[in-house]
């Protein structure tokens, strides 16, 4: 049931495996949106919760804090997951010091899914705006997010299994 990546970024359950990650949603800006991520008893890894938009909030996420290499035969992250029909973002950071996030979005059908990611099409944000940057071009990744922000107020579950390289 895991992704049949060539390397593993992270896989649901590992020991202590919901305290790697940490939440950061929009009350880093003064938004009210809440979220959790929880270890199911199947052991996938379920981030849930509500997106608000007061106090110009919007957004949820989950990250986690990595040092995977990537040699040139990865061109791909591989995610194996659950949704709940909403849109969501995978993001990453080839640099945890740098303020912007490589992006790209997802939809999510309510069945499990594996979702493939084309590594050099995930382009640079920040702060939801575009930039005029050269989209990901690291050796490594240094950050990984899930994040979702549909523009409108709404509750939200993600199971994740696993995140992987291909």
């Amino acid at each position: 049931m895991s992704v049949n990546a060539q390397q593993t970024i992270f896989s649901f359950p590992q020991a202590n495996s919901t305290e790697e990650w940490q939440i950061v949603n929009d009350g880093v800006m003064g938004g009210l949106s809440e979220s959790k991520l929880t270890l199911t008893e199947k052991g996938y890894g379920q981030f849930s919760g509500h997106v608000s938009l007061e106090n110009n909030g919007g957004f949820a996420s989950m990250r986690l804090l990595t040092n995977i290499q990537i040699n040139s035969e990865y061109q791909h992250v591989i995610l194996y997951l659950k949704g709940d029909g909403k849109n969501y973002q995978f993001r990453l950071k080839g640099d945890q010091s740098q303020p912007q996030s490589y992006v790209q979005e997802f939809k999510t059908n309510g069945e499990w899914q594996t979702i493939k990611l084309k590594l050099s099409g995930f382009s640079p944000q920040f702060r939801g705006r575009a930039l005029d940057l050269p989209n990901f071009n690291f050796s490594k990744i240094e950050e990984v997010r899930f994040l979702i922000a549909n523009k409108k107020e709404e509750d939200f579950k993600l199971l994740v299994k696993s995140i992987g390289l291909e």
